[in-house]
């Protein structure tokens, strides 16, 4: 007969040995396809000769830090990031009209766009980490402005690539649950996808220079400088940028980049641009060549022809070491430097540019004046 004490030992040993199961379930579940699969897709892509995908451009050399500058820069990376007070947010309304050219940010690099009358949602992620591992990784610093099901109907939802904090789990299966939108995906994306149950008609993937038709607009995949990759492995995907053309307007959304020459390549074949989605946050000097600086980010915009640029990526998620308003800040600076027309909506506020030329004067993000607290327009935020 087993004593208490021991059926008690050998109950918690049960229990921790299949939470610890479960959790190592999700984790894989998260990551997405087998890299067996990854391998076999990539071999057909003539950027991926050895099954794993590149740059054309070389890397840029890396500071010389010691493993405790690195740790210490990390440690601190959340409290560095983190803005004043909660974030001022905008509640995004019920989806009524669909504008020739609109746009709704709704944190990071998710932007619902709106081109000649279809609705195409770029990079959603709703999760409150960007992370595989629960309670771990990124913690959102704003609330949510909607949640997929106020969205309305979506035609197309647009990836450009494989990072935690462009393709989520969670928000991918709802939203293949609750619209019929077709996902478009850079090559080796669409394993993932499938992993997670997408239906395989509902899912487009392409390499760089391909070009896909659907929903009544052209989508041509677009060579950046970035990587992908959802576990130790890098490169096990192809990452892009998009062009999104209908009849009458043009879009540029360009994922996750560094400054590369392809902008030049792409606004001369491809351009111009009515609209362009340029990343501008979680830049650093520990990877130079994969994130671009707002300056560069700007340079880039001219680069492409752009008409009015939307700065992304920055905001939500503490993913540099830079602080929480510094990209926004720089990026009026260069932007006003170089004559640059930029859109500048709170998280979930809808801009329509068939209707306003100019920006978006509202720089919400600073305080009304050196006493106020940003927080009191706000609402909340992560902790």
């Amino acid at each position: 007969m087993i004593r208490p004490a021991r059926s008690v030992l050998l109950g918690a040993a049960l229990a921790a040995l299949l939470a610890s199961v479960g959790l190592g379930v999700h984790v894989r579940r998260a990551m997405g396809a087998r890299p067996s699969e990854l391998r076999r897709i990539a071999l057909r892509s003539p950027h991926a000769p050895t099954g794993t995908f590149a740059n054309r451009e070389p890397g840029l050399p890396r500071p010389d830090l010691t493993l405790r500058q690195v740790a210490t820069m990390v440690l601190t990376r959340r409290e560095r990031g983190a803005p004043p007070g909660p974030v001022p947010i905008t509640a995004h309304p019920p989806a009524v009209e669909r504008a020739g050219l609109a746009l709704t940010w709704f944190a990071h690099a998710c932007v619902l766009l709106e081109v000649d009358g279809r609705r195409v949602l770029v990079d959603p992620v709703w999760s409150e980490r960007t992370s595989p591992v629960p309670g771990f990784g990124p913690r959102r610093l704003h609330a949510i402005t909607a949640t997929p099901a106020d969205l309305g109907e979506v035609d197309v939802v647009l990836l450009t690539h494989d990072h935690y904090d462009h393709l989520d789990r969670p928000t991918v299966t709802e939203l293949a649950r609750i619209t019929g939108a077709v996902f478009v995906a850079p090559l080796g994306v669409g394993a993932h996808l499938r992993t997670w149950g997408v239906p395989a008609s509902r899912i487009v993937e392409a390499d760089w220079d391909d070009v896909v038709v659907t929903a009544g607009l052209t989508f041509t995949c677009l060579e950046c400088r970035h990587f992908s990759g959802r576990s130790f492995r890098r490169n096990t995907t192809q990452w892009a940028a998009w062009k999104v053309a209908g009849p009458d307007h043009a879009v540029y959304a360009a994922g996750d980049t560094g400054a590369t020459e392809a902008h030049a390549r792409t606004g001369a074949e491809h351009g111009p641009f009515d609209l362009t989605l340029m990343p501008v946050g979680a830049y650093s000097e520990l990877w130079p060549d994969i994130h671009t600086t707002p300056e560069q980010a700007v340079e880039g915009h001219l680069a492409l022809g752009g008409r009015v640029m939307l700065p992304v990526h920055w905001a939500t998620y503490a993913l540099g070491f830079h602080p929480w308003a510094e990209p926004a800040e720089r990026a009026v600076r260069a932007a006003e430097a170089h004559g640059v027309v930029l859109a500048l909506p709170r998280p979930g506020e809808r801009v329509d540019l068939t209707r306003r030329t100019d920006a978006v004067s509202d720089l919400w993000w600073r305080p009304r004046d050196p006493d106020a607290v940003l927080g009191e327009v706000g609402s909340a935020t992560g902790s």
